[in-house]
């Protein structure tokens, strides 16, 4: 098969601009953001060893886990729970001890797997709360059960919290895959005593070797000049922390959209596993697609340990499209790669943006922030689905930065930080955006829009002047060990393009950034 890269080139905007700038920088840039969602669930049987003997429990465990991710990105599982459902027999023991209600704290082992590579993390410190027992001569009742948390005369305890993240570091297809179960079951009496003992712990482990995924994930192949941010844990490593909901769909967006995306994704890999190698996907020579423009992106980042937003930019970014370009026509799908540079001044980096904060809740303190980019230039990643009537596509940009600070203020007061007072290290920052052509809605490259993300501030160095500040700031900006906690909300006007430079958006507007 045979592409002829001119007519390639001829291509309407979505396609031969495709990867064209979705902002990539904010002041608190983001590590993390929101991707196509899936909610799993899997119901497996389990043995649980008590006291009394082995006793069976159904357990069906709950997650919002993403369709889709690249080699090396961070994981959250979200609105995870775990419900254990005991049969009246396993209860023996605890009407005994004339305990009237019936508590747990639950730890899941989870396997992460992706081809040869697999690793258990620890779905720890699940909170289940108490549930009433049945009376020791209560009849059995009907499948539904009869009040919250008992079914057919036993009990089902929900435990629900936050979880660690997981990355996978190479393409493929993942699993996510419960395995053992740990319960420390807590009863009390009547009058909310706990019993004498108050706690039993015990062990499950699934009573088959049938393995059950609770879910399925496209690893997809990262490419790009930057590597995946040193704080991005392993399978099965990671901070816990409380997820992000996913962004709601633009009016008129096909909610479908994102599914519709992975789900090309994943043919893609099988058909390249059926079809000539030579044939597909096709790389378009750059030469014949590449092109520059311009725009301009504003927006806020919240600052969740100051208890603020700063507002950002406008940012200037000048655009080098099309870089790469593949047609994958097995799958029906383009991948484009573009580069971003910032310019401010002549420098690569933001505007200076001047911020009022309450530092540890009740000092007032204000400052000049500024991102710098280092390194390589950003890179833009669009992935656009051709054979599906609105042409869904999803933006992915990465950049690496440098926060500095300087005309610090607290109380009123200057704070001299020095000339040198930044992050100790680089930062990945990563911004997605979903949208539709056909009709036109949500973030589309060629048009702009909005765009979310979550960000890991590394701690700080050389702040201060005859003393050493670096802890006062670490401690009241940098994230907490690898959490990504500070969100960011980007607008991005339309691109003004080289080859159209007396259209429309020519020269490029400053857009107005949203909350």
């Amino acid at each position: 098969m045979t592409v002829d890269a001119r007519a390639a080139a001829r291509r309407p905007l979505h396609l031969a601009v495709g990867g064209a700038l979705v902002v990539a920088t904010a002041l608190i840039p983001s590590a993390e953001s929101v991707a196509a969602d899936q909610t799993s669930e899997v119901t497996i049987p389990y043995t649980c060893q008590f006291p009394s003997g082995a006793e069976k429990a159904d357990v069906t465990i709950k997650a919002v886990l993403p369709v889709s991710a690249g080699a090396g990105e961070v994981i959250r599982p979200a609105d995870v729970s775990v419900e254990v459902g005991l049969e009246r027999s396993a209860l023996v023991r605890f009407t005994a001890l004339e305990a009237t209600t019936l508590s747990a704290v639950a730890e899941l082992t989870v396997r992460n797997s992706v081809g040869e590579h697999a690793a258990d993390a620890s779905w720890q410190q699940l909170e289940a709360p108490a549930v009433d027992l049945p009376a020791e001569d209560e009849e059995q009742v009907d499948s539904q059960g009869e009040g919250d948390g008992q079914g057919a005369g036993g009990v089902v305890l929900t435990a629900t919290g936050d979880v660690p993240t997981v990355a996978f570091g190479s393409p493929g297809r993942a699993t996510v895959t419960p395995a053992g179960l740990g319960l420390t079951l807590a009863s009390f009496t009547q009058d909310g005593t706990p019993t004498s003992p108050p706690e039993l712990a015990v062990t499950c482990e699934p009573a088959d070797d049938e393995e059950r995924p609770l879910a399925r994930i496209t690893v997809r192949d990262s490419t790009g000049p930057t590597a995946p941010s040193p704080s991005d844990p392993a399978p099965g490593e990671g901070a816990s922390e409380p997820p992000a909901k996913p962004a709601r769909p633009a009016p008129g967006l096909d909610p479908d959209a994102h599914r519709k995306i992975d789900d090309l994704t994943e043919a893609r890999l099988e058909a390249l596993d059926d079809e000539d190698p030579g044939s597909c996907p096709i790389e378009i020579p750059p030469e014949w697609v590449m092109t520059t423009a311009e725009t301009y992106a504003a927006g806020y980042a919240n600052a969740v340990k100051l208890d603020g937003a700063a507002a950002l930019g406008p940012a200037f970014m000048k655009v080098v499209l099309n870089k790469r370009y593949i047609n994958d026509s097995c799958a029906s799908t383009v991948d484009v790669t573009s580069e971003v540079e910032f310019e401010y001044e002549g420098k690569r980096q933001l505007p200076p943006t001047k911020a009022t904060f309450l530092s540890y809740g009740f000092m007032p303190t204000t400052a000049t922030m500024v991102l710098e980019q280092v390194g390589p230039p950003a890179v833009v990643q669009t992935h656009t689905v051709t054979n599906t009537p609105t042409y869904p596509e999803e933006s992915t940009v990465t950049a690496q930065l440098s926060m500095r600070l300087y005309d610090v203020k607290v109380n009123g007061v200057p704070l001299d930080v020095g000339p040198d007072c930044r992050t100790e290290r680089p930062f990945e920052q990563v911004l997605k955006g979903y949208g539709q052509s056909y009709p036109p809605a949500g973030y589309l490259v060629a048009y702009g829009g909005n765009l979310t993300g979550y960000a890991h501030i590394p701690p700080f160095k050389g702040c201060g002047v005859g003393e050493d500040l670096d802890p006062l700031f670490t401690s009241a900006i940098s994230s907490v060990g690898k959490k990504a906690d500070n969100y960011t909300k980007m607008t991005q006007a339309p691109l003004c393009v080289a080859t159209n430079p007396e259209g429309p958006d020519c020269p490029p507007k400053v857009p107005k950034p949203e909350r």
